[in-house]
């Protein structure tokens, strides 16, 4: 039976803390070219719909979206080496980017234990002034994501139809089931038509189910559209330059899905829909 009391004294404290950030961390089993297009074109599209943007680079490497970019880093900020606005980057799409390492101070090496406590407390302030967090991540060595706000987030794996991929998505949401314990998980195919998504949506989320005990939630798909890379080579957003493509119609129904409260969560109290199987969980 609830505890009445409690649950008043819990929802009194959510309240007086106020809303919490909105932070949706991405993992990939496609192309990093694929993904740092479909993270460019999702933030330009939340844009578009109201959003305050952050577009977080949370790699080790340059193939995430920031790419080479010299900007400092936040740990560059937890180091206080330069001010958290020298950090970010205003884009022509109309979102902030920011890496989350690799700035000025990387021939430093990595983050001490005290540094990476003082950036975790860098990206929550930052997270807390910004409307929705969009992150770029990966997973370590040993499966953790490297901010705790991060694991606690909306986390969602995208995937192609290629059986390359579907294999390292279900992959990713093994090690991250082993790691974060039994909690949902958001999926997103990309390059699919609304069939195919489908399909592969309801293979992977049965065997989530079966070998796993985990839901996945479908966030939806986005088709293979050459509009995208007409849209890339003249630097621009599809959903700027071509309004009415298919793809600027998946960008911008996704985007509409990922700034309602936490997914993650509301999974855990409702059945999926008619959007992905009932997994019964």
């Amino acid at each position: 039976m609830a505890n009445f009391d409690f649950d008043q004294a819990e929802g009194l404290r959510r309240m007086l803390a106020g809303p919490r950030p909105r932070i949706v961390t991405f993992l990939s089993a496609v192309a990093d070219d694929d993904k740092g297009a479909m993270l460019v074109n999702l933030g330009a599209s939340l844009v578009g719909a109201g959003s305050d943007v952050l577009l977080v680079d949370a790699r080790s490497a340059t193939r995430g979206v920031a790419g080479r970019s010299g900007a400092p880093s936040l740990l560059d900020v937890a180091r206080q080496e330069c001010a958290l606005d020298q950090a970010l980057q205003q884009m022509s799409e109309g979102f902030n980017l920011v890496s989350l390492t690799r700035g000025k101070s990387q021939s430093r090496g990595a983050a001490t234990e005290d540094e990476t406590r003082r950036l975790a407390k860098v990206f929550d302030l930052l997270a807390k002034q910004a409307g929705i967090v969009v992150v770029d991540a990966e997973l370590g060595a040993d499966d953790s994501l490297p901010i705790p706000a991060m694991a606690s987030s909306e986390i969602v794996v995208q995937v192609s139809t290629s059986a390359a991929s579907i294999k390292s998505a279900y992959s990713l949401i093994k090690r991250l089931s082993n790691t974060l314990g039994r909690r949902p998980f958001s999926l997103l195919v990309t390059g699919a038509s609304e069939v195919e998504a489908k399909r592969v949506y309801d293979n992977i989320a049965q065997a989530a189910s079966r070998y796993l005990a985990i839901q996945l939630i479908s966030v939806g798909s986005v088709p293979a559209d050459e509009h995208l890379n007409r849209a890339a080579h003249l630097g621009r957003a599809v959903i700027d330059a071509f309004p009415l493509a298919g793809a600027s119609v998946a960008f911008r129904q996704l985007a509409g899905r990922l700034a309602v409260p936490d997914l993650s969560t509301v999974g855990l109290r409702v059945k999926a829909t008619s959007s992905g199987s009932n997994l019964g969980i």
